[in-house]
């Protein structure tokens, strides 16, 4: 199945403040933070048209079956990942197509988190923000599949990310959870 980039929609950072309003006011009391992540949350940026929301907890099992059937009467879907300490939940359209991914992570990760140094990092360098849109365009015309499309992009965002952490006095580490 092709990726599909879009070119940056405007109305991106009011669905995710949208969605995130949403899983607060569902669930008080659980999230400490909940902020837009990824390419939606960068102004200007194409990216796959997906909210990734990223929201923390003070621990993992804080998000009790009855809090995940909460979730999944909003419409998120737990998935299974490789991921260490972190919860991850989809969310469809009608139509089928992925609309949102959740991150949920512990209140003690949130400042280290990469997901958010990147999108600082994106949203501060627009020259960086623009390379990687021009490679995520590049690399979905030539991939299928999502994992070697994710892949092909880890040193651009490594780079990104290393700058965020170093600036920040965070020690380095590899954006690829495995």
């Amino acid at each position: 199945m092709a990726i599909d980039i879009a070119e940056y929609d405007a109305s991106w950072p009011e669905q995710g403040a949208r969605a995130s309003a949403e899983l607060i006011a569902a669930l008080p009391g659980l999230f400490l933070n909940v902020e837009h992540v990824g390419g939606t949350s960068v102004p200007g940026l194409a990216a796959k048209p997906v909210i990734d929301l990223m929201a923390s907890v003070t621990r993992l099992a804080d998000v009790t079956a009855d809090r995940e059937a909460v979730l999944e009467r909003l419409g998120y879907r737990p998935q299974e990942t490789a991921m260490p300490e972190r919860l991850f939940y989809y969310r469809n359209t009608d139509l089928g197509r992925r609309s949102h991914h959740l991150h949920i992570v512990t209140a003690n990760t949130w400042g280290t988190r990469n997901e958010r140094l990147f999108r600082d990092h994106l949203r501060m360098h627009p020259e960086v923000a623009a390379e990687y849109g021009e490679l995520k365009r590049r690399v979905a015309a030539e991939e299928e599949n999502g994992l070697a499309y994710t892949k092909r992009k880890t040193e651009l965002i490594q780079r990104a990310v290393d700058h965020e952490r170093a600036a920040r006095g965070l020690p380095l580490v590899p954006v690829w959870e495995e």
